[in-house]
């Protein structure tokens, strides 16, 4: 399987963020949030093309100003909490093929992972070989063995079956999507209508580039670890 030539990097970025409102405009590190993703994106040269989906005429302009191009504004019926991420994504393919830009790979990039630098996307595209689809993910730090819920007379139990493993050490890694890269062919995406279709390839990124902003204190910590990894 060859590697995709047509790469569309899409940035979703709708207003009405309920968790931190405005988030995608807000200044990080003297910059609107949105533009961190969209220079990532740009520097990486693996996108033929950057481009912001929004529903906000005033954060298309921000976008814009930061270096995406903005071909159309999000219709409201996709721009709802409740919209999943899939339907966004192809939407956005069917208008650019509309126009006359066929994208063979989509390059999906959340405004909210600003620690993902564009050696992350250049690692991440380098990956794919043979594979559909390339995904990031982050160590966990609470490995399941170790997780516990409360039953009903408010004692621990196990919540998977323990294991004889006592040491960090011995127990198998795992990791979480850290929701910073999805990059997949569009064949795949349209054919199993997901951004995991089968034999998806994990990108592994360290914790301190892997925060997804959704709370202030999500916020806070990842302004603290771009602080840290600055000279």
């Amino acid at each position: 399987m060859s590697a995709p030539r047509h790469v569309l990097a899409l940035i979703p970025a709708r207003s009405g963020s309920k968790g931190l409102p405005g988030k995608n405009i807000r200044a990080f590190h003297g910059r609107p949030l949105l533009h961190w993703t969209i220079a990532a994106a740009r520097a990486s040269g693996v996108a033929e093309r950057v481009i912001v989906s929004t529903d906000d005429a005033a954060m298309a302009e921000i976008a814009q100003a930061g270096g995406a191009e903005i071909p159309f504004l999000r219709p409201p019926e996709l721009a709802r909490d409740e919209t999943p991420m899939l339907d966004v994504a192809l939407d956005a393919l069917a208008k650019l093929e509309a126009d006359g830009f066929v994208a063979d790979a989509l390059l999906l990039l959340q405004p909210t992972s600003p620690l993902r630098g564009a050696k992350d996307l250049q690692a991440a595209a380098a990956l794919l070989g043979d594979s559909d689809a390339v995904v990031s993910v982050a160590p966990v730090k609470q490995h399941p063995h170790w997780l516990q819920r409360i039953d009903e007379t408010g004692r621990l139990q196990p919540y998977e079956p323990a294991s004889e493993a006592a040491r960090r050490q011995d127990l198998p890694a795992v990791y979480a999507l850290n929701g910073a890269i999805y990059f997949v062919r569009t064949e795949a995406l349209r054919r199993e209508r997901t951004f995991r279709p089968a034999g998806t390839k994990a990108y592994v990124m360290p914790p301190e580039r892997s925060v997804d902003i959704d709370t202030e204190i999500d916020w806070q910590l990842a302004e603290l670890l771009f602080s840290s990894a600055t000279p």
